[in-house]
């Protein structure tokens, strides 16, 4: 098997000849890679990994100006404006990938206002390149990816702020409503474009799950996510059976597990074992999901030795057996905590199961 055909089959459960890996690093730790490794070749390419990304629509107008008029305030030097007009003012240094999110539609007060606000068109960008970059991704034996994370709640919360948005949903304000379907006409016009390329694995993905419970009540996630997500899988599903539909959410989201099968997904990401059990979780649900992740950057991968990093990969992999079903990797991005021995125990781990 290619590494394409090798990962395609494990989240298949239909077996795999080698354990993948796969992984991001902060701007530390890629200093840290660069150091020993030089700069010449990425990681993933240098560490077998067996996805590579599509990149996504090109939306004509791209003037992120128009935004400002939004912000009743001044926004600090730096901040950077989505397409969707939603402001990330920097923080410190130490801060790394963490920014200050500001919601442009936090003080709307109307229906009428927010339908006068410039959402990027997606439905109408320009997909024609998309094609042309699985086909080459394919060439090289990888599986092509599509970023699709932050599919509908995220984005929407971003927008509106996540206070507003649930007052709007709890009581039914027709803002939700016409937000929530604003923004899962443009997931749908995103995944099917990635479909329609050629893409293996769509990567959709919105944090609802905390630390220690979920994030909303089901019957709120039920009433308002749950069908339009379901919706953006139905759309690609008919260009496409086969294609892998990955959810990725943060935290415990244990009680959405049943709904996110419901909508579609064939793989779950990251599960992280700081919130939820893995073995408890493959019982349950092995026979109809596969996973992504189970490596803990809160725990094994910055505070365990590299025999504690090896022990895990490998109790994980057994754990979901000869058929497949999990690519063991690290539940987030990697930060300067873990050290470089534990990353290079990962990698060997995932090579020496057999």
């Amino acid at each position: 098997m290619n590494p394409r055909e090798n990962i395609l089959s494990l989240y298949r459960r239909q077996g795999y000849e080698k354990a993948p890996a796969e992984f991001h690093l902060c701007p530390a730790l890629h200093e840290k890679y660069e150091a020993k490794y030089g700069k010449d070749t990425w990681y993933g390419d240098r560490f077998g990994f067996p996805t590579r990304g599509v990149s996504g629509g090109h939306l004509a107008e791209v003037d992120t100006e128009k935004f400002k008029p939004w912000y009743p305030f001044e926004l600090k030097p730096g901040t950077h404006i989505d397409c969707w007009g939603v402001a990330r003012e920097p923080g410190s240094a130490a801060a790394m990938h963490m920014r200050y999110t500001r919601n442009p539609l936090k003080h709307c007060g109307d229906l009428a206002r927010m339908k006068e606000y410039p959402f990027p068109d997606f439905p109408g960008a320009d997909y024609s390149h998309q094609r042309a970059e699985v086909e080459a991704i394919h060439a090289r034996g990888l599986a092509a990816a599509a970023g699709l994370e932050c599919t509908i709640w995220e984005t929407a919360w971003y927008i509106r702020g996540m206070e507003e948005l649930m007052m709007d949903m709890l009581t039914e304000d027709p803002m939700a409503e016409f937000l929530l379907d604003k923004i899962t006409e443009s997931a749908v016009a995103r995944a099917v474009s990635f479909t329609k390329a050629g893409c293996d694995i769509l990567n959709f993905g919105d944090d609802i799950g905390m630390q220690r419970t979920i994030m909303m009540s089901e019957k709120l996630y039920v009433d308002w996510i749950k069908p339009r997500f379901k919706r953006v899988i139905d759309e690609v599903r008919r260009i496409n059976p086969q294609v892998i539909c990955l959810y990725h959410s943060c935290g415990y989201v244990e009680p959405f597990i049943p709904h996110l099968i419901e909508a579609g997904i064939d793989v779950l990401n990251p599960v992280q074992p700081e919130c939820m059990d893995f073995v408890k979780l493959h019982k349950q649900y092995g026979s109809v999901i596969s996973f992504s992740g189970t490596l803990g950057t809160q725990t094994t991968m910055p505070f365990g030795t590299p025999d504690d990093v090896r022990r895990v990969v490998f109790e994980n992999l057994e754990t979901a057996g000869n058929k497949g079903g999990l690519l063991v990797c690290p539940t987030h991005l990697l930060e300067p905590e873990v050290p470089w021995e534990n990353v290079e125990a990962y990698i060997k781990a995932c090579g020496d199961f057999k």
